[in-house]
């Protein structure tokens, strides 16, 4: 079934009347493009972490908030490799935070966003006043085309392209989601060595996020579970191919690319690139298991809805 979040999304996405010349890239993608002159776009995505939800201020510090909220965003940079270039942020505070508490989360922005020069240059902070009323952090970042490849969209899986992971994937509740870094300069270079046809990244799971590469573009897949890169919690939990299918918050990137593109990755040796099945042209997903019997997979990964 697909997720809720995506019914929504399609939705919105029919009722718009943007016009594709300003607008190239709409809602259903991580970032959205605007056209602002001859060969000269921007690039806009935001994200909304909510305490209870993306964070736990009962397990976590304020520092490590601030950075997830940051990175979170800079993540859907790297997903359609492009440079980042400035934030704006929205936080909503719970009674009782001040000067102290501030501080401490724009430290976890600062220590983000210096990883790809990315500042934050305005924003917006409001305060509850009903008690009960917790932390939301959003930012919005800008972001620009690198130059030498096109923003990579969800809808460009062909049958036949490859699909790909990079690091591991699972258990990312174990530390993870709150320290992971986004794969931008990553997505930077595997765009400068090859083509790629379609990219995301692993947010909500990678059921749930290769069934909206195939979707939008109009393929199927098959996965191959012994070809997929547990991460050491995954293997832990006991459950490994579950955690890495359906866990989600990897920030790992997701794309696909031909037989021969790939091969122009060959001798990267800065992260791991782990190719994980095959896109075909029957729509679904389906999984090869270790004891060699197929099954259709179903996203069930986080659902934001």
């Amino acid at each position: 079934m697909q997720p809720k979040e995506d019914l929504i999304t399609s939705w919105f996405a029919a009722q718009s009347t943007l016009d594709p010349a300003q607008f190239p890239i709409g809602i259903g993608d991580d970032m959205a493009e605007i056209q602002l002159a001859k060969d000269v776009s921007i690039l806009i995505t935001t994200d909304m972490l909510m305490d209870g939800t993306h964070f736990d201020l009962s397990t976590c510090t304020l520092e490590q908030a601030g950075y997830k909220a940051m990175a979170s965003s800079l993540s859907d940079c790297a997903a359609m490799a492009t440079i980042p270039l400035s934030a704006v942020a929205a936080i909503s505070l719970p009674v009782g935070f001040g000067e102290r508490e501030i501080k401490e989360l724009h430290a976890g922005r600062v220590r983000a966003g210096a990883l790809f020069d990315c500042e934050v240059i305005g924003g917006d902070i409001t305060k509850w006043r009903d008690p009960a009323g917790k932390l939301a952090i959003c930012y919005t970042i800008l972001s620009k085309p690198s130059g030498h490849h096109p923003p990579v969209r969800r809808n460009g899986a062909r049958p036949g392209d490859i699909i790909c992971v990079t690091g591991s994937l699972g258990g990312s509740l174990a530390g993870k989601h709150l320290d992971f870094i986004p794969r931008v300069k990553e997505a930077f270079e595997i765009t400068r060595r090859a083509t790629i046809n379609a990219m995301m990244d692993i947010t909500d799971g990678l059921s749930t996020d290769l069934n909206r590469i195939c979707t939008q573009s109009k393929v199927g897949a098959i996965l191959q579970a012994d070809m997929i890169p547990y991460s050491a919690a995954a293997q832990d939990s006991g459950d490994p191919i579950r955690a890495a299918l359906h866990d989600g918050e990897d920030f790992e990137l997701l794309f696909t690319l031909t037989g021969s593109e790939f091969k122009n990755l060959d001798g990267y040796p800065d992260i791991a690139i782990t190719p994980v099945g095959v896109i075909t042209d029957t729509p679904g997903i389906q999984i090869k298991l270790p004891d060699g019997t197929t099954q259709k997979l179903e996203p069930k990964g986080y659902d934001h809805l």
